[in-house]
Order: C-alpha cells, then sequence, then structure tokens
C-alpha cells in the first residue's frame, strides 16, 4: 500500500527485507517461509468505479466530525487549524506530528470551504470520518447502567465487529482449561519482562479484576472516545459498556499468581488505551489517537481486536473514506517508527480478503448499503503497512469457521475459538472471535521484545514469522498457497517458546 508516489497505492511484497532484518539480528534468513510481506496484499488496479460512494450526505445544522491532513509538520499543521476556523469549523484535536486535525463542524460545505480558505496550501485532504452526527455533551452522557458481570448478552460493539457472546466459567484455578497457550507453547516459555508495555486499543481494561491489577499501567492508560481527544482519568479508559477489552487483556498478560488463568506474557505490563465508546464505535480519530498516544507513552506493542467504523472496508477512491484511511496510515506508521509494533483482528466475516467483491454491512452507524468493492478497499487497521494481520483457529488447529482469510493478506494464525480469559467483576469467561486470537499474537510480540530489546519492529514481525510452525491449507479450494504460506495461516500458528529461546 505503500509505495514512493502515494501512501493510499496497493502495497508491495517486502519479503527481502524481513529476510535481511533477520540477517541484522543474527539469525538465519532461510528460517523464513516464502510468503507476502506483513500486512501486504497482491498488487491490483485502482479500486472500481462501483465502490465509489456519494461524499457522506451532511446537512446544515447537523454536527459532524472531519479530519483534515495537512504535511505532518507543526508550520503546515497551523495552516490546516486557521483554515478549519475560517471555514467555520472547530478544531477538536490536532496531531503536528502527523499532519492531522480532527474538526467538527455544523456546515453542509465544510469540506469544500476548508480547501477553499486554505487556498491550495497546507490542506492536502479532508473528509467525514462517520455518517451519522456527533452527539452532543449531553447525548454522550452516560445512561444509568449495570455492567457487574459479563453475560451472554453481547455489547453492541462485539455483536458489530462478530464477537461471541460471553460464557461465564466459575471455576477456578483455571490453568488447565486454557489449551490455547499449550497449543502456542506459551504455558512452557518464559513470562517476558517488565520492561515490555502492551497498548491495548480496546474497550477498556477492567484494572480490579485479580488477574489484571498487577500489570495494568494506570499512569499511562488514556481514554481516546471524547471526539478523538486524549483524556487520562480512570473514568476515561475502564470498561463502561463492554468486557471485550478485558478479555483481549487476560490473554496478552494475566499475572501468573495461582488464580484463574495466566497471560502469554504474564511478566508484561499493560496501558489501556479506549478507543471504544459506549454505543460500541471505533471511529477513525479515536483510532489516531490511540496509535499516536501508544507512540509517545512506552508502549512496544499494541493489539487491535477491532475494525475501524462506520466502514468494513475504507476505499481509496472515496473521498471521505480515503482522507480518514490516510490519517490512520499516518498514526500507525508514526507508531511504528517511535518502536511501536502492532497486531490486528483479520475479521469475524468468514471473507476472503484476498478476492474482495461487495460490502453489505456499511456504513454501520447509519442504513448500510450494498457496494461493489476491491482491492483499493481495506480492513483498517489491519491491512495497513507492517501491521500483523492475524487469523484464527480452533482447538483442531483448523481454521475458524468465523475468520476471514486471503492469500498474501493473512501473516499468521492464533487460537481464537472458545477462548477463556477474563471478564468483569473479576470473572472468567470465554469468546470466540479473530478479536481473541489477535492477543495471543501480541503476548508473542511482547515476549519477542523482551528476548530482543533492540529489534525494530520490522524485526520483530520478521522473527515472528519466521518462528510461526508451518499450517498447510485442508482440502478446501478457498486455501491457496503452499504449507509454507497460504491464506488461511499465512506463515503458521505463532509459537511463543521459539520467540524465547534465542536471545
Amino acid at each position: 500500500m505503500v509505495s514512493s508516489t502515494s501512501p493510499l497505492s496497493p502495497r508491495r511484497s517486502r519479503r527481502p527485507l524481513a529476510a535481511a532484518t533477520l540477517c541484522g539480528i543474527g539469525l538465519v534468513a532461510a528460517a523464513l517461509t516464502a510468503g507476502p510481506a506483513v500486512g501486504a496484499s497482491a498488487p491490483s488496479s485502482a479500486a472500481s468505479a462501483s465502490s465509489l460512494a456519494a461524499p457522506v450526505a451532511v446537512a446544515d445544522g447537523e454536527l459532524m466530525s472531519y479530519v483534515v491532513n495537512s504535511k505532518p509538520n507543526p508550520g503546515q499543521t497551523r495552516l490546516a487549524e486557521r483554515a478549519v476556523r475560517d471555514a467555520g469549523g472547530t478544531v477538536i484535536q490536532s496531531w503536528p506530528q502527523i499532519g492531522v486535525v480532527v474538526a467538527h463542524s455544523t456546515s453542509a460545505d465544510f469540506r469544500e470551504d476548508v480547501v477553499d480558505v486554505a487556498k491550495g496550501h497546507a490542506v492536502q485532504s479532508v473528509g467525514a470520518t462517520r455518517t451519522a452526527a456527533v452527539k452532543t455533551p449531553a447525548e454522550e452522557a452516560p445512561q444509568p447502567r449495570s455492567l457487574a458481570r459479563s453475560t451472554d448478552t453481547r455489547s453492541a460493539f462485539e455483536i458489530r465487529q462478530g464477537v461471541s457472546a460471553t460464557e461465564v466459567v466459575e471455576a477456578d484455578p483455571l490453568e488447565a482449561q486454557q489449551w490455547d497457550m499449550t497449543q502456542i507453547k506459551a504455558d512452557v516459555a518464559p513470562d517476558g519482562s517488565r520492561d515490555v508495555t502492551v497498548g491495548v486499543l480496546d474497550s477498556g481494561i477492567d484494572d480490579t479484576h485479580p488477574d489484571l491489577a498487577p500489570n495494568v499501567d494506570a499512569k499511562n492508560s488514556v481514554g481516546c472516545t471524547a471526539y478523538g481527544v486524549p483524556d487520562t482519568s480512570r473514568a476515561a479508559w475502564i470498561p463502561t459498556t463492554s468486557d471485550h477489552g478485558t478479555h483481549v487483556a487476560g490473554t496478552i498478560a494475566a499475572a501468573k499468581n495461582g488464580v484463574g488463568i495466566v497471560g502469554v506474557a504474564p511478566n508484561s505490563m499493560m496501558t489501556s488505551i479506549k478507543v471504544v465508546d459506549d454505543d460500541g464505535y471505533i471511529y477513525p480519530e479515536y483510532a489516531v489517537c490511540g496509535f499516536v498516544w501508544a507512540a509517545e507513552h512506552g508502549v512496544d506493542v499494541t493489539n487491535n481486536s477491532y475494525y475501524i467504523d462506520p466502514w468494513m472496508f475504507w476505499c481509496s477512491n472515496d473521498p471521505d473514506q480515503a482522507a480518514a484511511k490516510e490519517a490512520v496510515r499516518r498514526a500507525v506508521s508514526y507508531s511504528e517508527r517511535n518502536g511501536v509494533v502492532s497486531a490486528a483482528a483479520a475479521g469475524n466475516a468468514n471473507y476472503d480478503l484476498a478476492n474482495k467483491t461487495t460490502d453489505t454491512t456499511s456504513p454501520n452507524d447509519t442504513t448500510p448499503v450494498t457496494r461493489q468493492i476491491d482491492e483499493g478497499c481495506e480492513d483498517l487497521p489491519a491491512e495497513l503497512p507492517g501491521v500483523v494481520t492475524v487469523a484464527s483457529n480452533d482447538q483442531a488447529e483448523a481454521k475458524s469457521t468465523f475468520s476471514n482469510y486471503g492469500d498474501g493478506v493473512i501473516d499468521v494464525t492464533a487460537p481464537g475459538s472458545r477462548i477463556l480469559s477474563t471478564v468483569l467483576n473479576g470473572g472468567w469467561g470465554l469468546k470466540s472471535g479473530t478479536s481473541m486470537a489477535s492477543p495471543h499474537v501480541a503476548g508473542v510480540l511482547a515476549l519477542l521484545k523482551a528476548s530482543h530489546p533492540e529489534a525494530t519492529p520490522a524485526e520483530l514481525v520478521a522473527l515472528l514469522r519466521a518462528q510461526a510452525d508451518d499450517k498447510p491449507c485442508p482440502t478446501d479450494t478457498r486455501c491457496t498457497g503452499t504449507p509454507a504460506y497460504n491464506g488461511f495461516f499465512g506463515d503458521g500458528l505463532v509459537d511463543a517458546l521459539d520467540a524465547t529461546a534465542a536471545r
């Protein structure tokens, strides 16, 4: 997707670079299998015209959210901020590090006006980040609710993301039921390092849970759901309407304390970076806030068990979607340049990401439409450059029925069916989804960072993929590739023991 000409052009394979990075840290380059680079998809022509939607319809007086992209430097960002104000908008948050301004406006002509007043300078692109109006503070006020314990009712976020309902488990301790940890050999691997921090971009972490409390870095946790503005108050980053982030966190780094479960990297720290609002949405400005925060607050690894709303696939030939996509791309790239490596769930629609055809679920914040799509339309953040795209497998090491797949898109697989982890109010429960697979990979990346503290994100990804255990295609015509690399399992099943074997 990144090329020398456009940040939104199709990605090219960087496998030779991955091999070079392995050599650079003294490992055998031949260990790499012949598959595509992380997050890469096969080059394609520009997205078909049929995937081009009309700009998000905006009525005068309706408060909408936008990203305004400028050149990534303070001077150009200030000019973009001025253009926002001169066009009658309000600057909500500015990220001069990446040249992204989050703005609100009630003008139907804001997109055109902000470009016009910039007179061809500063503003490179502008787009609406959602199709629904922004809620006012009064509308955002939380309604009285009780989320004291997970039940078999899914949150709005989990319904949209395709994650299963929680099945509460009462017995304790529960390590013997963690088949997933045995499958990836985390149960016999070292525990990682307190010097490694995983940022959990999700619905918040319950920092009172006995399995999580020792490993939550409260001082560096943040909420990003107040229009994409960072809020470090505890109320902003703990769960309110979903236990999804708490479940994810347990898989990554639940403490080895004789209670409940144990995570993949139980000696690692975790930062709660809340990007899921109370209505269950993760809008682009929330994700931008989360990745920039991770880059600047000591995070080494991020886990991203979601796709960014309201589009399941963000298309580069739609002006609104392209601008938001570029803002998120910049934030992810900035985090990588600052030493952060990211894992992301591939999605739960049993969809071939290498052969996109239609999307019937988007936009999910107003009325979905059926649209034709192709490889110019991408799942964010899973298909961005540098992000490890994670598929899900079950206890029998078969592809989970719900897991997305795709030759040239999937990087690795990890357990994601009926995974036991932490839920609210000190409990434990089972969930299924690629949301559950991705945190296993984030945990293994944390172990790799502990073993190779000087490694760059690209080097860590190369190691992860080289050490994964090959998984050949089953007798299923949808699975294409070789035993070493294919569309169901990527480079294979992640291996926590190998991640800690060589220092």
